[in-house]
């Protein structure tokens, strides 16, 4: 997933105003208003290059729009083109996340959440974020809500408990105070063995006797989510349910899913007056007939808000395919992870061409990397979890390391506020863009270079234009 190749140094002839643009300051967000007045054609602009020279850099010289003529390639951005809101972007916070960020002193903490999260002039606005339900492959154990010994069963789920991710739950209402906002979506990797075909965290299938079961889990865990004052925006079934080789994991065939949904999961949810969404599939973009047929099944569409789609196998155009056959339901990009073996350039540019970029020309409402922290030997995990899954943080010994995807992350998350729409924008060559416009009346566009050499390239909005370079292998973000 990485895009190789040297990568020589370029300087910046044309940099942005100073201004800052992406957050409120303050203690909570406002999302309608920015904390400095800006020039009627002023533009402000921040960087992060593959060389590491800029790391979200605002720049400090003012470019302005204005009526010049130009035979530089032209990134066209049109507000009056309307295309999906935005949630929001983020990661997921596994338990093995949490565990490493409770291990700060409780100063530096709070200092790291109110970066990640908060609503301050240093902060990345953080506002979505994926949890599992039970154990993920980045959890230090195997657990479910309601584990039981071999031979033993809990049909009445008399035993269900969130005591496994309790250390989990109190970072989650740190986290909800920082920002009140914040969406979660939730996953499980497996239901508890015992409703399990080969009674394994590892693979097999939920056993038709237990659909209802295990969907009574899914309302008893929403629940006791609420009263501990957290609320579930939505779940997935099933984290990767073609992939049953991951512990914990789950096999799901999308006839199973669709069957759990339409007479079990969403006939529950509605008895108990749960309004958390049903997002289906959660997995690769090689696999868009998953999602259609389930979207297919008349019976099933009802209780669906959506799909979601990792980008392991495919192509990020799956999502406009399903998005087309669709267009109610909404697309979420859920899922893709930085490794350890990797280099930052190359997951630079590829994150941003297809995770944020990407994800967002397809029709999501959301972007989200994958692990938000790890330890400096990529734990905690289980046995055969992942163990080259490179956290956007690496937290060790007191210290906090950032690494690509914090950065691939907040290019976006900083400036794109949830309420934002996406609007149209042109690629060109080796630049690709997203553009966005927000509640605020605010355009934001992001351009990447893919390519190893300076691009020097113009963005016209309204019949004006301004000049810009990026240097290769480089992403800015511009606000005006």
């Amino acid at each position: 997933m990485q895009n190789g190749g040297r990568y020589r140094r370029v300087w910046l002839w044309a940099a942005v105003a100073c201004i800052y643009m992406g957050c409120n300051k303050g203690g909570k967000p406002s999302g309608n208003t920015d904390p400095t007045p800006v020039p009627a054609s002023g533009i402000s602009y921040w960087l992060t290059t593959g060389d590491k020279n800029n790391l979200l850099s605002r720049q400090t010289t003012a470019l302005d729009f204005a009526t010049i003529t130009s035979s530089l390639p032209v990134i066209n951005v049109d507000s009056t083109q309307i295309f999906q809101p935005v949630d929001g972007f983020g990661y997921t916070l596994t338990s093995g996340s949490a565990q490493v960020i409770n291990q700060l002193p409780a100063a530096e903490k709070n200092n790291l959440l109110n970066e990640l999260f908060g609503s301050g002039e240093n902060s990345l606005c953080i506002n979505f974020l994926r949890i599992g339900i039970g154990a993920t492959d980045l959890s230090a154990t195997v657990y479910s809500y309601d584990d039981m010994p071999v031979g033993q069963t809990d049909p009445g789920l008399l035993q269900f408990s969130l005591s496994p991710d309790q250390a989990m739950i109190a970072l989650l209402k740190q986290i909800v105070l920082v920002n009140p906002a914040i969406k979660l979506l939730a996953t499980p990797w497996s239901a508890p063995a015992w409703m399990k075909d080969n009674g394994s965290s590892i693979g097999g299938s939920l056993l038709p006797a237990y659909y209802s079961v295990y969907a009574n889990y899914f309302v008893k865990y929403v629940q006791a989510m609420q009263v501990e004052g957290l609320t579930v925006y939505a779940i997935t079934p099933q984290n990767e349910p073609l992939h049953p080789g991951n512990n914990p994991s789950m096999y799901m065939t999308a006839a199973q899913q669709a069957l759990f949904i339409k007479t079990h999961l969403g006939p529950a949810f509605s008895a108990a007056g749960i309004t958390t969404k049903i997002i289906i599939y959660d997995h690769n973009c090689d696999r868009p007939d998953y999602p259609l047929d389930i979207l297919n099944d008349a019976a099933a569409r009802p209780y669906i808000d959506g799909s979601a789609f990792h980008l392991y196998a495919g192509n990020i155009t799956a999502l406009s395919q399903v998005y087309s056959a669709h267009p109610t339901k909404n697309i979420y990009f859920t899922e893709q992870y930085t490794s350890s073996t990797g280099s930052f350039s190359g997951d630079l540019s590829w994150h941003l061409k297809n995770v944020i970029i990407g994800s967002m020309r397809n029709y999501s409402r959301v972007a989200l990397e994958w692990n938000l922290a790890t330890d400096p030997s990529y734990g905690p995990h289980t046995s055969g979890g992942c163990d080259v899954c490179l956290g956007a943080l690496t937290i060790g010994a007191g210290t906090v390391t950032r690494n690509v995807s914090y950065y691939i992350i907040a290019q976006a998350s900083k400036f794109v506020k949830a309420g934002s729409v996406r609007i149209a924008s042109d690629d060109y060559g080796n630049l690709s863009s997203a553009a966005f416009l927000r509640p605020d009346g605010k355009k934001v566009l992001i351009v990447l270079n893919e390519d190893a050499a300076a691009q020097v390239f113009n963005i016209r909005f309204k019949s004006k234009m301004l000049a810009s370079t990026l240097p290769g292998k480089s992403v800015a973000t511009y606000i005006w």
